[in-house]
This record gives structure tokens, C-alpha cells and sequence, in this order.
């Protein structure tokens, strides 16, 4: 999959939202899926990020994307219901998400975790990807071909000390896929998977691992086969996968 070549048009006339859109793996991921011809939304808090990708994607001839901010840690089920009628109004369809915000403060020892901490952490990395896709879920099964990808971290699967909240959280989330997966079996129009990026160049990487020279790792672009064969036709009949790209 890391290997995948795809199709120049692979995406050409899809609608992809990318939440988190404003840096790293989303905003990677939202130049690659506009590179292969997605109109994409681009999703997130910071408005000013949201506009330089904008203009990336415009300066590059691509189809010109949206930008559709929400703040997870505040949006209820309301908010999210208006996102998803405010995608249908003015694009008129929806044809994949990919979950990529984050919300990680510094790792610690579970004693120095707080409830506040765990309940915007919660919100943010599981109970937001789960409301936001349920709301657009009409508008993904109207597609004739959908795909949703969350993406999830290494410590899900592999947990380990000090990453707390934040592992049980992603954690949380590829359960989600897989129950989803199971429920969505008499759909073969769409899919759901996991994704778990491993060790790139990455904001949150660096925030996490400090002292780790950054560019010894692979850019963020090494990831872009595989999030596109997933986003893509190719992949069509592959659901509720957890996919490990890194060590």
C-alpha cells in the first residue's frame, strides 16, 4: 500500500473533507487529494492556516477547495448537524473524510491527568470524529463510492506509559472503525479504516519527541500512498482495517 501509484485522477469530481487541514498530515493530505483532483474541504480551528492551504491549492490549479472551521472541543451534536447541512447546501455531496485533527498537550504520568483533560481529550480525538461522521453519513451513503479514514497513533494499539488519555482515546477510535465496519457490511458503496502513521516529520511529533532529530524522519509526503489508496476506488471492499505505515 506505502508502494501504491495512483491514477493522476484517481479523486477527479469527489468532494473529501480533512479535518485538521492546517498543518502536518492534513494539510498534506489535502494537497495530495486536490493534486489528484478532489474538491476539498478544508477543516479546522485556525482560519488563517485554513486560508494558506487555500491559497496553495489554488496557486497549484487544482479544484478550488472550502474551508469549514469548527472547534471540536466546543461543537455539539447541533453544530455538527449544521456542518454536514452546510456541506450538502453548498457543495451538494460528500464523498470522504479523513480524521485527522488532534487535540495533545505535553505527556505525563496518569496521576498529573485531569478530568478537564480527559474530557477535551475524549471530545476531541473520538467523540468529535464520531459525531461529525454521523451527521454526514446520509450525504457519504448518497456517494456512489465513500470512504472514511481516521487517523490514529501507535500508542492505540501499542499503549504505553505517559501517553494516557490520548492512547485510550485513539484507542477508542479503531474501535469505533471496526464497529462501524461490521455495521456498514450491507454497504459496499462505503468504508471506514484506521490509519497509524508511525515516526514522520510531523508537528506533533516534534512536540512529542523533542529531543529526536526531525530530519532524520520520512516527511509526511512518504504516508500520501497509502492515504490515497484508502480515500480512492482501489480500496473499495477494504473496511474496518488498522493500518500500521510505521515501526
Amino acid at each position: 500500500m506505502k508502494d501504491y501509484q495512483a491514477p493522476q485522477d484517481l479523486l477527479q469530481d469527489r468532494v473529501i473533507l480533512v479535518t485538521g487541514a492546517g498543518q502536518g498530515i492534513g494539510r498534506t493530505a489535502a494537497l495530495a487529494f486536490a493534486a489528484h483532483g478532489a474538491t476539498v474541504i478544508l477543516h479546522g480551528r485556525e482560519v488563517k492556516k485554513l486560508e494558506q492551504v487555500y491559497d496553495e491549492i489554488e496557486a497549484a490549479g487544482h479544484p478550488q477547495p472550502a474551508i469549514f472551521p469548527l472547534d471540536f472541543l466546543k461543537a455539539g451534536e447541533p453544530d455538527h448537524k449544521a456542518f454536514a447541512e452546510a456541506i450538502h447546501g453548498q457543495l451538494g455531496r460528500l464523498d470522504g473524510i479523513l480524521h485527522n485533527a488532534a487535540y495533545l498537550t505535553a505527556l505525563t504520568q496518569l496521576e498529573n491527568e485531569t478530568l478537564d483533560l480527559w474530557t477535551k481529550s475524549l471530545r476531541a480525538n473520538l467523540a468529535a470524529p464520531f459525531a461529525l461522521t454521523k451527521a454526514c453519513l446520509p450525504l457519504l451513503k448518497a456517494s456512489p463510492d465513500a470512504s472514511v479514514i481516521m487517523t490514529s497513533d501507535h500508542h492505540a494499539s501499542h499503549p504505553a506509559a505517559y501517553w494516557g488519555v490520548f492512547a485510550v482515546a485513539k484507542s477508542g477510535m479503531e474501535t469505533l472503525v471496526k464497529i462501524w465496519a461490521q455495521e456498514w457490511e450491507m454497504l459496499p458503496q462505503l468504508r471506514i479504516n484506521a490509519v497509524e502513521p508511525g515516526p514522520v516529520q510531523s508537528p506533533q511529533r516534534l512536540r512529542t519527541h523533542p529531543g529526536e532529530v526531525h530530519e532524520t524522519l520520512p516527511p509526511d509526503t512518504s504516508l500520501m500512498p497509502a492515504y490515497l489508496y484508502l480515500m480512492g476506488k482501489d480500496s473499495r471492499g477494504v473496511s474496518g482495517q488498522v493500518f500500521e505505515l510505521g515501526n
